[in-house]
């Protein structure tokens, strides 16, 4: 049935028969064709739209959301904002919030398995955890006050599968040496894209550049960027080479 359909599609598409020409216009017709916008009646009624999803949006997440993922908290401080769903949390894993966290339901909150002690993630106050973020914690992630994670960050704190090829077919786990924490400083801003590998910490008041991927430590007070990530300038503006004259 799908190849007959495939060459019915490849027939109204490519013949040069005037049926086939006729049955792609009715087609074609069809498909764009477009009420036209009356704003008397469409701009309120795109505005009432609006209302009324983002009520029910906010009735879930006040009654459903929020109260079913607090649950699976350590701890939580106050005014938690959590919005677009539920984390996804897998494995074994501690969570503690501070005060006015904001975190993104489109997001993942891993433990490693296979840890002989429970992975904790520690996150501060004010602390953004934006879109598609994944936090794979392999014994311990801190997120410090007032630090900003942008959308599809990835702390990556234990990497899931071990170096050796055989013991990676055999479906073993990573080894104790290829976990870490990672820390990250009151202030730090990861950009868009960022990826922090195991055994990371990032100093207090750095930012880090989209798309960067952070192999080692990096300073207080600085701007970083590239893959692996290196210190491009000051936070104050001094360039990399004017600091280490």
């Amino acid at each position: 049935m799908q190849r007959v359909k495939n060459d019915v599609k490849q027939w109204l598409k490519k013949s040069p028969s005037p049926i086939a020409k006729a049955c792609m216009s009715a087609i074609n017709a069809i498909r764009f064709f477009q009420v036209p916008s009356i704003l008397l009646i469409h701009k309120p009624l795109y505005w009432l739209h609006l209302q009324v999803k983002n009520s029910w949006e906010n009735l879930i997440r006040i009654l459903y959301w929020t109260p079913l993922f607090k649950s699976r908290l350590q701890n939580y401080g106050n005014r938690f904002y959590l919005y677009s769903g539920m984390p996804l949390v897998m494995g074994n894993l501690t969570i503690m919030l501070g005060d006015n966290v904001r975190m993104s339901g489109i997001s993942t909150l891993c433990g490693r398995s296979c840890a002989a002690e429970t992975p904790e993630l520690i996150i501060g106050n004010n602390v953004d955890v934006g879109w598609q973020n994944t936090l794979a914690v392999g014994r311990k992630i801190v997120l410090g006050n007032n630090v900003r994670l942008a959308g599809k960050v990835f702390l990556a704190g234990f990497p899931g599968h071990p170096l050796d090829p055989v013991a990676r077919a055999q479906g073993l786990p990573e080894t104790d040496e290829q976990v870490g924490d990672i820390i990250l400083e009151e202030d730090v801003w990861l950009a868009t894209g960022v990826t922090v590998m195991a055994g990371v910490t990032i100093g207090k008041g750095t930012v880090v550049a989209a798309g960067s991927v952070v192999t080692q430590d990096l300073p207080a007070g600085v701007v970083a960027g590239g893959v692996p990530a290196r210190v491009l300038k000051h936070i104050n503006g001094k360039a990399k080479q004017e600091m280490a004259a």
